[in-house]
């Protein structure tokens, strides 16, 4: 993966070029056909998500409560708090994704601040109405 296209994310932006190209081996990319269901609400978590391109809908409890956009992520709130999706996210859209699975979701979110801090703004936000 290019650590000048990670870079181009809000996420990854404040980040050394070392740190990028340690996100650029946790990571994979991935293509996904406008339609597929990313995660589904209730099931257990297994990989968080950034979008490169693309658009997503997002639902919680059958009611779509956002879209999502590049540079946006999803799927942290369960790696970290909960174990089990808290929401559904449906490619509107085909999308470019990176793909981060638990285990080095978790290295990545310790071993950089910036980004720590950026997932922790954005479960605090998520987590609100729950």
């Amino acid at each position: 993966m290019d650590t000048s296209r990670l870079k181009s994310i809000p996420l990854f932006a404040s980040l050394s070029e070392k740190e990028l190209k340690q996100v650029a081996k946790l990571a994979d990319e991935v293509d996904v056909a406008a339609g597929q269901h990313l995660v589904d609400e209730g099931r257990f978590a297994h990989e968080f998500f950034v979008i490169e391109d693309g658009e997503a809908e997002v639902e919680h409890d059958g009611q779509s409560v956002a879209t999502l956009g590049p540079g946006d992520f999803f799927g942290e709130v369960a790696l970290i708090r909960t174990d089990r999706r808290t929401a559904s996210v449906v490619a509107k859209t085909p999308m470019q994704l990176i793909v981060v699975f638990g285990p080095n979701f978790r290295a990545m979110a310790s071993d950089m601040p910036s980004v720590h801090e950026k997932i922790n703004d954005a479960i605090e936000e998520r987590c609100k109405d729950m």
